[in-house]
């Protein structure tokens, strides 16, 4: 019986939350092993809380985020309870990466610990940083963030420890190599930009280019030759409907809030693509 606490803990770019009520009904009847290679915020892998699933992002702060969740949640909580809602101390948490040696030297709880603290009250929520890897969003001065938010994180530990959930942070490529015959794939990767400036790739040091994008469509042409589902998301760009014309393409309409500018916040059009019809 799925959990209804059980959701997202950190908010993500390019979240899917919003759009669970179009992606839902699109999922095979029956899912016997689950595989999300791009995590993120996880609001797909809450929502049908699989018993059994492989899941990366190439964050590995992230990644440690969720490990500590199903490993160290009590200590995790008492952390939390520690953080303070004030400018200074914001940044004085937020520049603990700038000394990289200083920074390793945190425990895991410390780290995860920082993430949610910082995912929290930073300006719209916004994970992002700098090519250096360093973290760059900035106070967001909120009134009474909800830091702490011990009912979610219980309930994400107990799904987490009560059945086969395997966390990765590698290249997608090698998540995907791992699969077999039977498994379901769900890929929400870095979306191709809808313009020369729409581009976020900010919650990893690097970038998400075209060269990956075609990289992830010879993905999933092998996922095809396997035998395994696969269902992806990405904007509605020519660019990703013409790469891949050969499976079942869904436009939906979804709210993006991730612009600074709120005059460019509204309904974009995005795709849902896969390689099995309606079921």
């Amino acid at each position: 019986m799925k959990n209804k606490l059980v959701s997202p803990v950190v908010k993500w770019v390019g979240g899917k939350r919003q759009l669970l009520d179009q992606i839902i009904p699109l999922l095979p009847d029956k899912i016997i092993s689950y595989c999300e290679p791009f995590l993120g915020g996880g609001a797909v892998l809450f929502s049908i809380q699989p018993h059994k699933a492989i899941v990366n992002d190439l964050n590995e702060d992230l990644m440690i985020v969720y490990k500590v969740i199903r490993e160290h949640v009590d200590e995790l909580i008492v952390s939390l309870q520690k953080h303070k809602n004030t400018q200074d101390y914001f940044y004085s948490i937020r520049d603990l990466d700038r000394d990289k040696e200083a920074y390793q030297d945190l425990s895991n709880i410390e780290k995860a610990s920082r993430l949610i603290y910082l995912n929290k009250t930073c300006y719209n929520g916004l994970f992002r940083v700098n090519q250096a890897g360093e973290f760059n969003s900035p106070f967001g001065h909120y009134k009474n963030p909800n830091i702490v938010n011990e009912p979610v994180l219980r309930a994400v530990s107990k799904y987490f420890n009560y059945n086969e959930i395997t966390f990765l942070s590698e290249d997608f490529a090698a998540t995907l190599d791992r699969l077999k015959k039977g498994a379901f794939v769900y890929l929400d990767p870095p979306y191709d930009p809808v313009s020369d400036t729409a581009s976020f790739t900010g919650y990893n040091k690097g970038g998400f280019d075209k060269n990956e994008q075609i990289r992830l469509k010879d993905c999933c042409d092998i996922l095809t030759k396997k035998g395994i589902k696969f269902m992806l998301s990405n904007s509605a760009t020519d660019f990703i409907r013409d790469l891949y014309s050969d499976y079942v393409i869904s436009i939906v309409k979804a709210k993006r809030a991730i612009n600074g500018d709120a005059n460019k916040r509204g309904e974009v059009d995005e795709v849902i693509i896969r390689n099995y019809g309606e079921e």
